[in-house]
């Protein structure tokens, strides 16, 4: 048995696609009907189901996860509904812990087509029986599934009951990934910061314009999970009060990419701005450093200190 965690107050964003999406959690959260929320891994879809259950109307009653993707599929069917031992005993699933209540089933692509077909049955007859059971038990539950599949393209793969599809479908949050919406990036990592100083126990008082512009130049394959991962591990190494581009450089860094992602796109000074930082964090930020670091970019010690002035 579990409880919401979050709610709306909880979830940042002002971009127009962002907020779209918003509203439209909100519009569902004080109905009944099923949600399906979509989404990259890291873009918060645990986060929207917290909220919409403390907004709908059996927030008192329990919001029960079950991790699809971590369950091996053979045992799935008796977490969800439970089963019956030879002796009479018998186990409650998750479906009847949650009566009431919501059941938010994370990564519903990774469940069985058997499965989901005794998942269709609670949709349309709110009624199963036990593995092993004969017994048919009732259940009012609402459904909430999360999934960063194509479960559309699942469906016309036969991996996936379009029926199924259908009725989880009532309502479909689509989550922007971040690198779509990274003018939300400075609000992100304000939040971030206040609220692991609290855990950390720390006094960062926020990041450098630097840091930020690194940041928000960077594609975030992990999306807001990554961010916050990258942030606190800049806050635990950080003796100073603010985070700075030393910090970070070597956390949102990829292997043969330097942190930019062919394909993405950014104004070429952006760019270059992003090289000469990697190229400092390298090679230090003393005079010999910045020798180093002109060496490697193939520009003069003189530009590299005119693009450093012009870039500050």
């Amino acid at each position: 048995i579990s409880r919401s965690y979050y709610t709306f107050d909880d979830i940042i964003g002002s971009h127009p696609d962002f907020e779209r999406v918003l509203n439209l959690a909100r519009k569902a959260a004080i109905q009944d009907s099923t949600i399906l929320i979509l989404g990259e891994s890291g873009t918060g879809k645990e986060l929207f189901a917290h909220a919409i259950h403390s907004a709908s109307r059996r927030e008192k009653k329990p919001l029960v996860k079950v991790s699809c993707a971590s369950i091996p599929p053979t045992l799935l069917e008796s977490e969800l509904f439970g089963h019956e031992n030879d002796n009479g005993r018998s186990k409650l699933g998750k479906l009847e812990l949650a009566d009431g209540g919501t059941i938010f089933l994370d990564e519903i692509g990774d469940v069985s087509l058997n499965t989901q077909a005794k998942l269709l049955r609670v949709l349309q007859d709110h009624e199963f029986e036990r593995v092993g059971g004969s017994e048919t038990v009732r259940v009012d539950v609402r459904i909430i599934a999360t999934s960063n599949r194509n479960i559309k393209e699942m469906v016309q793969r036969g991996e996936f009951r379009q029926d199924l599809y259908y009725r989880i479908n009532v309502v479909e949050l689509r989550i922007p990934p971040l690198r779509l919406h990274q003018d939300d990036i400075p609000a992100y990592i304000q939040h971030l910061v206040a609220r692991l100083n609290r855990k950390l126990g720390k006094r960062i008082l926020g990041v450098t314009g630097e840091a930020e512009q690194l940041l928000q130049s960077y594609h975030w394959p992990g999306n807001i999970r990554e961010m916050q991962n990258v942030i606190e591990r800049a806050m635990v190494t950080a003796e100073d009060e603010v985070i700075t581009y030393k910090h970070l450089l070597p956390l949102v860094e990829q292997p043969g990419a330097g942190g930019i992602q062919v394909g993405d796109l950014m104004p070429l000074a952006d760019m270059e701005n992003i090289l000469i930082r990697q190229a400092l964090a390298r090679y230090g930020d003393s005079v010999e450093g910045k020798k180093k670091a002109a060496q490697a970019l193939n520009i003069s010690l003189a530009t590299l200190y005119n693009k450093l002035k012009n870039s500050s």
